[in-house]
C-alpha cells in the first residue's frame, strides 16, 4: 500500500479535512497505477489538475507515488486550502512541477489544455451553497463550501461538465466523485447524450458510512 502523505500543520477548521473521499480517490489511482504510467501518459508531460485542492494530500499522492513527472495545478476558492496544498506537497513530494491558484472550478486555466482533472466537488445536498466569505469573521464557512453542493448536491459539479468539454484536451480524462444521491448514472447518461464524444464510465465505488461513493471517469474521446 502506498503512504498517504502527511499534512503539516493543517487547520481543520478552515480546510476540509480529509475523509472517506479523500482516500477513495487515492485508492483509485493506486489501483490504476499500471494504466497512469502505461504509454498514455508518458507520451508527454501531461498537465494535472486538482479542483478543489483542500489539504492537497491528492495532488500530492498523485505527483508522489502515480505521475511524478506531470506538472501539477492545485486550485481552490479558499486561499488557506492553497497554502496547505503547497505545504502538504512540499513536505513530501517533489516541489518543482507543482502550484497552486485560487480560482473558481477551470476559470484559470487554458482551453484545451488539461490532461487529467480530479475533483471531489461539495457533493452534498443542501439548501444553498455557501458564498465565498468577505470578511475574516465569516472563514467558518470555507468547510461548509468545501460540503454543500445544493438541493441535489450537484449545483458545482454540474458547472464544471458544462465546461469540461473545453478544459480537456484531445484524450484528456477527468475523475468526478459523487454520492448516490447526486444519482451518478444518470447524469452519465445524460452527459454522453449531450457529448457524444465523450465516454462515461464508473471506474469505482464504496459504501462510507451512510454515504456510498463513487468515482466515475469522464474521457474525451476527440
Amino acid at each position: 500500500m502506498l503512504p498517504t502523505p502527511t499534512i503539516p500543520s493543517p487547520d481543520y477548521e478552515r480546510i476540509y479535512e480529509p475523509a472517506e473521499d479523500s482516500f477513495l480517490i487515492l485508492d483509485l489511482f493506486e489501483s490504476q497505477l499500471s494504466y497512469f504510467q502505461s504509454k498514455r501518459f508518458s507520451k508527454k508531460t501531461p498537465l494535472v489538475l486538482e479542483i478543489g485542492t483542500g489539504s492537497g494530500i491528492i495532488t500530492t499522492f498523485i505527483n508522489k507515488h502515480i505521475l511524478p513527472n506531470a506538472i501539477y495545478v492545485a486550485s481552490d476558492l479558499n486561499p488557506y486550502a492553497c497554502k496547505t496544498a503547497l505545504r502538504t506537497n512540499k513536505a513530501n513530494a517533489s516541489s518543482i512541477n507543482v502550484d497552486s491558484i485560487r480560482c473558481d472550478l477551470t476559470t484559470a486555466l487554458l482551453p484545451n489544455s488539461v490532461d487529467l482533472l480530479v475533483f471531489n466537488p461539495p457533493y452534498v445536498p443542501a439548501e444553498f451553497v455557501p458564498q465565498v466569505p468577505e470578511t475574516s469573521e465569516d472563514e467558518h464557512t470555507w468547510v461548509d463550501i468545501a460540503l454543500n453542493g445544493g438541493p441535489e448536491g450537484m449545483d458545482v459539479t454540474n458547472q464544471l461538465l458544462q465546461s469540461l468539454s473545453d478544459t480537456l484536451s484531445v484524450d484528456g480524462e477527468a475523475y468526478i466523485l459523487f454520492c448516490a444521491r447526486n444519482n451518478p448514472d444518470t447524469v452519465a447518461q445524460n452527459f454522453m447524450s449531450n457529448y457524444p464524444n465523450f465516454k462515461v464510465e464508473r471506474v469505482i465505488h464504496r459504501k462510507a458510512g451512510w454515504e456510498v461513493l463513487s468515482i466515475y471517469r469522464f474521457l474525451k474521446l476527440s
